[in-house]
């Protein structure tokens, strides 16, 4: 029959849980660090390590023989599934053991062996996870990357660090993004593609190196996008991107009325704003 590890007073006190919550659901294989701070309904698995300044809000279910690292936050009702590795330093030279910091979100899903990293200093010191993301098995999100929410990352998929991912972004399988690109909002990234460049929002890019192929319109159809916007994004992308040349005279020449509609109006400031150079 198994049984559950019961804290002593001083645990039960930092981690808020009386001591039947913690008797049902803190397996007496986890160790929890005595500076850690456990929200009532979190449910910590055999073997599990949650270390020194990790708080885990309520109805969080942190799977067998994960390890968390801290300073980490993880928001409520994330599932972190077996063998993932939360909030460990950053793999970066420069890193010098400052108490740089791991944010999640709310109600993500992170699956075996992913490996999620903290920030370093120089990149602003935060990795930073949104809601309701889907992060499937053996993914990576090194130091400083900043990813929004309801984002899909496949299997084997892995950000370098000081990444951007927008809203409703995909990444396919085993798909990877140079270090200090973006990945606009709704844009999807093929099966083991390499951007080494900004991916505007909305456009589906495929390929090592990956260039792009066309609007996303299956999965803007699938968030309710209408046919006159993704009609007017096809224009978009055709005259920006698809077409080679001065980006001024592109502009120029983009009809006014696809022009108004506010998601082009959001591809040209995307376009107008990279560092990197957008995928064309």
């Amino acid at each position: 029959m198994t049984t559950w590890f019961v804290p002593p007073p001083s645990l039960l006190l930092k981690t808020k849980l009386t001591t039947d919550q913690a008797k049902r659901l803190i397996h007496e294989t986890a160790i929890v660090a005595d500076t850690a701070s456990v929200a009532d309904g979190v449910e910590i698995g055999p073997y599990a390590v949650i270390g020194d300044h990790v708080h885990i809000d309520s109805g969080t279910v942190i799977g067998p023989h994960v390890v968390v690292k801290g300073p980490t936050r993880l928001g409520k009702n994330n599932r972190i599934f077996q063998f993932a590795s939360i909030g460990e330093q950053p793999q970066d030279l420069k890193y010098n053991d400052e108490p740089t910091e791991l944010i999640m979100g709310d109600n993500n899903t992170i699956r075996e062996y992913a490996t999620i990293n903290r920030g370093t200093v120089g990149g602003g010191g935060i990795t930073r996870i949104g809601n309701h993301n889907l992060l499937m098995a053996y993914i990576h999100v090194a130091h400083d990357c900043q990813i929004g929410n309801h984002v899909v990352f496949s299997n084997g998929a892995s950000l370098a660090g000081h990444v951007v991912v927008g809203d409703h972004a995909i990444l396919a399988g085993f798909a990877l993004v140079h270090q200090f690109c973006t990945v606009g909002e709704h844009a999807f990234l093929g099966l083991n593609s390499v951007a080494n460049r900004d991916v505007a929002p909305y456009m589906i890019a495929v390929g090592s190196y990956a260039t792009a192929r066309g609007i996303n319109k299956n999965g803007l159809r699938r968030r309710g996008f209408s046919e006159e916007t993704i009609q007017a994004l096809h224009h978009a992308y055709m005259t920006l991107i698809r077409q080679r040349g001065d980006r001024q005279a592109a502009l120029d020449s983009l009809d006014s009325d696809v022009r108004a509609v506010a998601e082009v109006q959001r591809l040209i400031e995307f376009i107008q704003s990279s560092e990197r150079g957008v995928v064309r």
